[in-house]
């Protein structure tokens, strides 16, 4: 359960971007997204070498 401690006078506004910057911080929504459709194994290791090597360009870009 995610718990806010609002100070006096502070705006509600204040404490609902509060809250959902936590909310994001726990993934919740992200998780509920990867679930509604399966995804083969094979498939999420093929994007998680595409994501390293455009990382990797990244870097050798930004220190060349």
């Amino acid at each position: 359960m995610i718990q806010i401690n609002v100070k006096e006078n502070e705006s509600l506004d204040k404490a609902l971007k509060k809250f959902k910057k936590k909310y994001e911080k726990t993934g919740v929504v992200k998780e509920l997204r990867s679930r509604q459709q399966f995804i083969k194994p094979c498939i999420t290791k093929r994007q998680q070498k595409i994501r390293a090597a455009y990382k990797l360009f990244l870097q050798q870009q930004a220190s060349s």
